[in-house]
């Protein structure tokens, strides 16, 4: 049985993570890519397009970036904004509650990023979204879980559904508007609840649109 990436689903998502969610960045450290794919990028204005608990959002406003972080859960907002008090960056973060398949951004942005963000429409067409909303000269970064044989990244949607691949990414980005800087389909080891290792195959997109 499937389901819709809705307001529904994800707040149940959310209410059911463990309290650990709600902890720093030392216990919840950001996804790796995205301090790799930022090292050396001049710091600006950023969105995390389905922010989730923040973890991202508030590693970005700690390395100086003015965030705007979107999720379709007030729930994962609250947990998000309950973070960044504590760790001091609040000032540095807007958090806004919205539909990331219909909601339009009021600016663009210097960077635009998004880790494993499912929204209620087709996987690439939310990827083509956010394209948009990058300012020229600006960075788009994509992480995503990989589409391989056999693959069940998500128990309860078909593969196509929520996975892709670097090609099918890139082939959106149009040449004469964008220069891709990493294409990358990556595999790594996470420990688990219980101590049990969870595999993750991830793609990787990181393109600079041209002025």
């Amino acid at each position: 049985m499937t389901h819709e990436f809705d307001r529904d689903y994800w707040e149940q998502h959310w209410r059911q993570r463990p309290i650990g969610t709600r902890g720093s960045m030392a216990t919840n450290p950001p996804n790796p890519y995205l301090a790799r794919e930022t090292e050396n990028l001049a710091i600006g204005t950023a969105l995390d397009a389905g922010c989730g608990a923040g973890t991202e959002a508030i590693w970005l406003a700690f390395a100086g970036w003015r965030v705007t972080a979107v999720d379709i859960s007030p729930e994962a907002l609250g947990i998000a904004a309950e973070r960044a008090a504590t760790s001091g960056v609040a000032d540095r973060i807007r958090w806004v509650e919205a539909d990331l398949s219909v909601w339009q951004p009021d600016r663009q942005f210097d960077l635009v990023t998004s880790h494993y963000a499912h929204p209620a429409i087709p996987q690439l067409d939310f990827y083509t979204r956010l394209a948009t909303w990058v300012k020229p000269g600006g960075t788009l970064l994509i992480v995503g879980h990989l589409h391989t044989s056999g693959d069940a990244n998500h128990a309860h949607h078909p593969a196509e559904e929520v996975a892709v691949t670097v090609a099918a990414i890139t082939e959106r980005l149009d040449p004469t508007d964008w220069r891709v800087e990493t294409a990358d389909e990556c595999h790594r080891t996470l420990s688990g609840s219980g101590g049990r290792e969870v595999s993750l195959h991830d793609v990787v997109v990181r393109a600079t649109r041209l002025d």
